[in-house]
């Protein structure tokens, strides 16, 4: 039964390529057209492609191009090419910028690098990409039905860069590289302003700077305990209601200890 159901499938594989190859070497082009819808219906998107590519020069200027640039454009995407997907999404703005499906295709764009953003580890290049061009996006298309989608993509992108970045300056902490995880701490707080964690990362901040100060040779430790008396001034300052401003005066009494010891 199996080896029947297998040879079944063979033969109708077979079928199918012969009848492909048989619509590939027509000369009419209106039939092959129409055999390319019918393909990119039924998402048979590899063959619709490859007549849709075979037409382009053909119906170029023609009414008909624009609805086949579009299809075309939608077989990469369906096809995970995203690369593909994003450079024809691109040029069918520039060649139809006034097409009721420009938008569309501009938001698509935009979607292809969301599509291409990778796991956290990795290089987020194409995660910055899709950010700047989702907000590129809402900026040009402010009463788009598209902008909240593309609001909560822009979210949880930045999202990834943040826990990203948290990772990187953790590491930097748990290495004993306090100066670097206090400057890398900082920079966090500032790419991610709105975070709901700043207080957090700006207590590792002073943590770290304690560290580093503490880890000093004995000469620059009273300047470096001064830095962490003014992060934590700041830090008062800026997030008095925090439940982590116990902590930050503690440390803030311990360096300021210090300092008196040193300065004896």
């Amino acid at each position: 039964m199996r080896s029947a159901l297998l040879a079944l499938i063979v033969v109708f594989s077979i079928t199918s390529c012969s009848k492909f190859a048989k619509v590939q070497k027509s000369t009419d082009y209106e039939y092959k057209l129409r055999m390319a819808e019918k393909y990119y219906i039924e998402k048979k998107y590899n063959n619709a492609q490859m007549l849709y590519e075979e037409l382009f020069p053909i119906y170029k200027g023609d009414p008909k191009f624009e609805d086949i640039f579009y299809k075309y454009a939608y077989c990469s995407y369906y096809l995970k090419d995203w690369l593909q997907a994003e450079n024809l999404f691109k040029q069918f703005v520039e060649v139809f910028p006034s097409s009721p499906k420009a938008e569309e295709m501009e938001y698509m764009r935009a979607y292809t690098y969301f599509k291409q953003s990778p796991k956290m580890e990795l290089d987020q290049t194409n995660t910055g990409k899709a950010i700047g061009l989702m907000q590129t996006f809402i900026n040009i298309h402010p009463g788009s039905a598209r902008n909240k989608e593309a609001t909560a993509i822009i979210d949880q992108l930045r999202g990834k860069l943040e826990v990203k970045d948290y990772n990187n300056a953790q590491l930097y902490y748990n290495m004993g590289h306090y100066r670097a995880s206090a400057i890398a701490y900082t920079s966090l707080m500032n790419d991610f302003p709105d975070s709901g964690k700043s207080d957090e990362y700006k207590f590792q901040v002073i943590k770290s700077y304690y560290l580093y100060a503490n880890n000093s040779v004995e000469e620059k430790k009273a300047a470096r305990f001064e830095q962490v008396v003014t992060e934590c001034n700041d830090f008062i300052d800026r997030f008095p209601e925090s439940k982590l401003v116990d902590d930050v005066q503690r440390y803030s009494n311990l360096s300021q200890n210090n300092i008196k010891a040193i300065n004896k």
